[in-house]
């Protein structure tokens, strides 16, 4: 199990371009669809607790998976399995990044790699929205919060994140404690 946790991640991490967002959707398919490791609302609640937490979601994600799996040594083959890939990456460009950088084909490459990082964050980001359960006040927050993101990209608005989740977090709180049938929202 420790092995098939690190290879399984170290895939992840290394056919994956566009940081840990973009990881999502691999993640997905192969610890939720594939493996059977965690399942769907298991997942929705790791990313939160990862987005909410100090370091990069990716490795947050396969931090938790590894542990859930095989403690905390399954925490370790789980996180230097994410790691490795873009370490050594990293390490072999940084011997040749001007000349690599100064590549007209590597920036072409990059552009299409872009394009399809945006792809895999928003096909990570509807299939979250589709399995979530589809309660009021999520599906309200969920377009607020969406409306606001579109409207400061819009007008050139910059804010963190976190600001989001503690909003989202404090609404959460509000609603479910002062509304009546609060497992209904």
């Amino acid at each position: 199990m420790l092995w098939k946790l690190f290879w399984t991640y170290f895939k992840i991490g290394a056919f994956t371009f566009g940081g840990g967002y973009a990881m999502i959707s691999q993640i997905r398919e192969q610890v939720v669809e594939k493996l059977g490791w965690i399942s769907d609302d298991e997942l929705t609640e790791i990313i939160t607790v990862a987005e909410s937490t100090p370091g990069p979601i990716a490795i947050n994600m396969a931090t938790y998976v590894g542990y859930k799996k095989k403690g905390l040594l399954g925490s370790a083959c789980a996180t230097l399995g994410v790691v490795l890939p873009s370490f050594i990456i990293i390490l072999a460009i940084s011997y040749f990044l001007e000349a690599f950088m100064a590549n007209k084909y590597v920036a072409y490459a990059f552009t299409g790699i872009r394009v399809a990082v945006a792809f895999l964050i928003m096909r990570a980001a509807t299939g979250m929205f589709k399995k979530m359960k589809k309660m009021p006040l999520p599906c309200i927050l969920f377009s607020l919060i969406f409306a606001a993101m579109i409207a400061m990209e819009i007008f050139s608005i910059s804010a963190s994140p976190v600001y989001f989740i503690l909003g989202g977090g404090a609404v959460g709180i509000i609603a479910y404690a002062a509304l009546p049938g609060k497992e209904e929202h």
